[in-house]
């Protein structure tokens, strides 16, 4: 294989690389590493601020795949226009599987059992008991059922909970059970008690959860949301949340970060983190086992894995 490959650390800090590539060190720094036009294989920088990633991908002339470290590819759509045909975009599927499906239940066991509450009593030295909701028993629905969805539901089942149901673009079976369609969303969102969201960002998920889907949400109902922000109308969400109607706790928010005076920091019944399903120690020996294997796949000519999409 001929040409360089730009990866977001340096190559001696990632086991396992294949040898005869020439491995060019960039992490989104003003000044490239070399000539973009020479890149075959670029792997985008992880967490950047919008445009950091794309900047090379217009004067990238050779390149023939580009690897996300993010399930997610939104955030390299604006570069894909730009490049030759016939690139492969491969997403980072399996890296982010364990954190953030942890995060999830992280987010629904605080929303449930009023852990923010607690911590702003014990801020004030304040006891404060009661009942709370538990996640035992309780009716799960999962909106966006891929590999972390998948990774929820395993985390889920210890919890005794009653029913997990399934939502994605196109209906299958799984070892589970059966993964519904979006058109039946519908009638399975009034039966959730929870509903965790972990769609990707596209065309069809933009604005998924609007006011609609949220009015079919049962009283006293959590929305979670570890997918990408912009997936849920942000006004429809205060709205709901200002009623007092349903709860929700937020990885991802649209917009984001989300400014200091956003209405959404004190709406009422809402837990916000700010975006960190992946980044946890868990990411960089999964993103390094990522890229060694992907581009050893590269650099002896086989299929790469996770292709997301490939320009035309």
């Amino acid at each position: 294989m001929t040409g360089d490959v730009w990866l977001p650390f340096p190559a001696d800090e990632i086991p396992g690389l294949p040898e005869g590539l020439d491995y060019r060190y960039w992490n989104g720094e003003p000044d490239f590493p070399a000539d973009p036009a020479d890149c075959a294989f670029y792997v985008v920088p992880y967490m950047k601020p919008p445009g950091v990633g794309t900047r090379p991908m217009p004067l990238m002339s050779s390149l023939r795949a580009v690897q996300t470290l993010s399930a997610g590819v939104d955030h390299v759509q604006a570069g894909l226009p730009h490049l030759p045909s016939g690139v492969q975009l491969c997403n980072a599927r399996g890296v982010h599987d364990a954190s953030t499906a942890e995060l999830a239940l992280t987010l629904i066991l605080a929303s449930l059992r009023g852990i923010p509450d607690f911590v702003r009593g014990q801020d004030r030295g304040e006891w404060r008991g009661g009942f709370r909701p538990a996640l035992a028993d309780k009716n799960v629905l999962i909106v966006g059922y891929g590999a972390i969805g998948s990774a929820v539901e395993d985390r889920l089942v210890p919890f005794e909970v009653a029913r997990v149901a399934r939502i994605a673009r196109s209906a299958r079976t799984t070892e589970r059970g059966p993964v519904h369609p979006l058109t039946d969303l519908p009638a399975l969102l009034p039966e959730a008690d929870v509903v965790v969201v972990v769609t990707p960002l596209t065309e069809d998920t933009r604005g998924l959860v609007n006011a609609d889907f949220l009015s079919r949400m049962k009283d006293g109902a959590l929305l979670v949301n570890v997918g990408r922000g912009p997936v849920v109308d942000t006004e429809a969400l205060l709205k709901e949340l200002e009623s007092g109607r349903i709860t929700a706790a937020l990885d991802v928010t649209d917009p984001e970060p989300l400014p200091r005076e956003h209405p959404l920091w004190q709406a009422p019944g809402v837990l916000v983190s700010p975006h960190v399903g992946g980044p946890t120690s868990a990411f960089l020996p999964r993103a390094k086992r990522l890229m060694a294997a992907q581009l050893t796949r590269f650099a002896a000519g086989e299929p790469l894995e996770n292709v997301v999409f490939t320009t035309g």
